[in-house]
């Protein structure tokens, strides 16, 4: 009996990717989707070359993959789109920030990231800390040395003197 030898992953990714990202192209009409979806359904060969690489035609197997890939991408995008047409007109109206606060939040977008998201939830959301943790996904002890973090950051931009207290 004749066994077939499985061709290696990395001569078939190079034999076959080219012509995946052209027909990933030409099923969703842009470079940049064609070679996420390309690379998605080469993944999907790679996760599973012991049994694609087995296979007579594993070149037909990953269009196949990408073909599915490609259409439900235009699926997703057309829920999306139509989701966003049944929402555009509802625009929430920002009330306008008084100087005093517009400073302020200023200043809290220059701190770093993870400071700026648990003041602005903590003062703005009204969050306590034990909820401000679980949105984040971060400990309460890590969202109480951020907020600390960022007051203390924030008083002397600020102009507000402390005395070096806990609960300034």
């Amino acid at each position: 009996m004749y066994l077939v030898r499985a061709e290696a992953f990395d001569a078939f990714y190079a034999r076959e990717y080219a012509a995946l990202v052209a027909l990933a192209f030409v099923l969703t009409g842009s470079a940049a989707q064609a070679e996420d979806v390309a690379q998605e359904a080469m993944l999907a060969a790679y996760r599973r070359w012991g049994d694609v690489g087995e296979m007579e035609f594993p070149g037909a197997w990953v269009r196949r993959v990408c073909a599915n890939v490609a259409t439900s991408l235009a699926r997703r995008r057309l829920v999306e789109a139509r989701a966003l047409l049944r929402l555009r007109g509802r625009r929430v109206e920002v009330a306008a920030l008084d100087d005093g606060a517009a400073v302020f939040w200023a200043e809290v977008r220059r701190l770093p990231r993870r400071q700026a998201q648990c003041l602005a939830l903590f003062y703005m959301y009204g969050c306590s800390v034990t909820d401000t943790a679980s949105v984040l996904g971060c400990s309460e002890g890590t969202v109480k040395t951020h907020l600390a973090r960022g007051r203390a950051t924030l008083a002397p931009r600020l102009g507000v003197h402390t005395d070096g207290g806990a609960n300034q």
